[in-house]
């Protein structure tokens, strides 16, 4: 048996590890990610890593830890070695040695209203537009299931009810190949989204453009990609989200989640109870929609003091020893 990326022989371990990764649905990239970092640990301690020992796992995040390796590359290894001892070895209580490193939470890059403007123009057809201004209106896909880019891409060509004001649009089915990320979409099954009527509007300008041109299959995707069986992939979204952004203008590091950060801060900005924003967004936790908060500078602008809201304070002469 070889490996997928290599023609070295693959050991029982691995090839064990592999079969455990599969049978749980994880991508190629997933299981590749895997393998690389329980081989980096091996290499570390310098045998098989199947004898590690606590002190070993220790040592190695130590390592990590003073040769500067990123906190993302950091969890990133966590959670191999996590599934390698608890899955494949059948031990948790060495897996839970592993310490998660927590990240600053960054404030999301938010485009204004003029910038959404410049950039569903520069957007390169119907087919562009509708998608960018759905990856902002699709709002009701949980964070979970993955990137926007994906989720815009993967969506079913469902149907745009204008009276209701409502995108109804059909996930991805489940089927081999898929990941942990992909397979949740499939779950959660259809959805309902707000539908502005500019939205309404472009998605009709590319329903009407798709069909003449004979790329919308019935019962195919809402967005295809060069090929009308596969969807839209979220690199070719995502590239094109890059290069609107470049023609536009925007200095910001602009990709299709950001206008999912976009949406909601303007949301936030309009009075929209957050409440509300983070059931569009799908959030379970109301601390991730108030992430939020502090992007929205309309919002922090016009908020009143409750100082303000005192009667005026007599503004007199400081008393002596005052």
């Amino acid at each position: 048996m070889t490996s997928p990326s290599s023609c070295r022989p693959v050991s029982a371990l691995r090839a064990r590890m592999i079969e455990d990764m599969s049978v749980r649905g994880f991508t190629e990239k997933t299981r590749n990610d895997y393998v690389r970092n329980v081989r980096a640990f091996a290499a570390f301690i310098g045998r098989s890593p199947d004898t590690a020992t606590a002190e070993d796992l220790r040592r190695f995040q130590l390592h990590q830890a003073q040769t500067g390796v990123q906190p993302p590359s950091i969890n990133s290894a966590v959670a191999a070695l996590r599934f390698f001892l608890t899955v494949t070895l059948d031990r948790p209580d060495l897996a839970r040695r592993l310490t998660i490193v927590r990240e600053p939470r960054r404030l999301p890059a938010v485009l204004s209203i003029e910038e959404v403007t410049l950039l569903l123009q520069a957007a390169p057809g119907p087919k562009y537009k509708a998608a960018f201004a759905t990856a902002g209106a699709w709002s009701s896909g949980r964070p979970k299931a993955g990137p926007v880019g994906r989720r815009t891409a993967r969506l079913r060509g469902g149907r745009a009810q204008g009276r209701r004001h409502r995108l109804r649009a059909h996930a991805a089915a489940g089927r081999a190949g898929q990941g942990p990320q992909e397979l949740a979409l499939a779950k959660a099954g259809d959805r309902h989204a707000m539908l502005s009527p500019q939205l309404l509007e472009l998605l009709r300008v590319w329903w009407r453009e798709g069909r003449r041109l004979g790329v919308l299959l019935p019962r195919g995707w809402l967005f295809p990609g060069r090929n009308p069986v596969e969807p839209l992939s979220a690199r070719q979204l995502n590239r094109a989200v890059h290069a609107a952004a470049e023609a536009a203008g925007i200095k910001k590091r602009v990709s299709p989640h950001t206008l999912r950060h976009s949406f909601a801060t303007h949301l936030l900005e309009q009075d929209t109870d957050i409440r509300v924003i983070q059931v569009l967004l799908g959030h379970a936790k109301l601390d991730t929609t108030a992430l939020y908060t502090r992007v929205a500078n309309t919002t922090i602008r016009n908020v009143t003091s409750p100082l303000d809201r005192l009667a005026p304070l007599p503004v007199g002469r400081p008393r002596s020893g005052v």
